[in-house]
């Protein structure tokens, strides 16, 4: 990667981000044309190849990219404070409704890319992604109060079914296209009192 891509103005360095975020999130690393991205960030082909060599660098930067801004934002929202999980998760939701509404389609981008099985991509991908879910999330798990929960729950089931649900809900949003972000914190907010009102103790909710 040319260095000179940090001196751009933070604006048009976003643009591009963007632009390599919405092309390809729409299609499969393989079928993501690079001059799609270019026009998408009002730049030519050859001026986008000559801040990344290639396709698969511009792809695995911007995916780390993605990792960056999203880890900035949750320390920054003070998201790995609390001791309560729920209070964890609320913090989490301002983040992630701030990341969205500034990268509008980062989030749609990372689960494509997730799921992405170009063997050009995919390994750096999933190496990337446990090296990062390790960082941000492994002293948290340390931290959960049993006490919190009613004593019948099991923790790691519960913990399993809340991120199938939250992936899943964002996952149908994004195939429908074009997400209502106040939409998307309204039903988060309803999910997230529907689980304290099944799992936490009695009192704690």
């Amino acid at each position: 990667m040319n260095e000179k891509f940090f001196d751009l103005p933070k604006e048009k360095r976003q643009r591009i981000i963007n632009a390599g975020y919405k092309v390809f999130s729409q299609n499969s690393y393989k079928k993501s044309p690079v001059g799609e991205i270019a026009a998408e960030a009002g730049i030519s082909k050859s001026l986008l190849f000559h801040y990344f060599h290639n396709k698969k660098e511009l792809y695995l930067f911007i995916w780390e990219e993605a990792a960056r801004v999203t880890r900035e934002v949750m320390i920054e929202e003070r998201c790995y404070e609390p001791k309560s999980l729920f209070d964890m998760m609320e913090r989490g939701l301002e983040a992630k409704m701030k990341i969205m509404r500034e990268y509008p389609d980062l989030t749609a981008f990372t689960m494509k890319a997730f799921y992405e099985k170009d063997p050009n991509v995919a390994p750096a991908i999933r190496e990337s992604y446990q090296r990062h879910v390790y960082e941000k999330d492994g002293r948290f798990y340390l931290e959960i109060n049993p006490e919190e929960f009613r004593p019948d729950i099991d923790l790691g089931m519960m913990y399993q079914e809340m991120y199938w649900a939250a992936e899943g809900y964002m996952w149908e949003m994004i195939q429908k296209g074009d997400p209502d972000w106040d939409k998307v914190e309204k039903d988060f907010r309803r999910m997230m009192d529907f689980w304290k009102k099944i799992y936490l103790r009695e009192g704690n909710e």
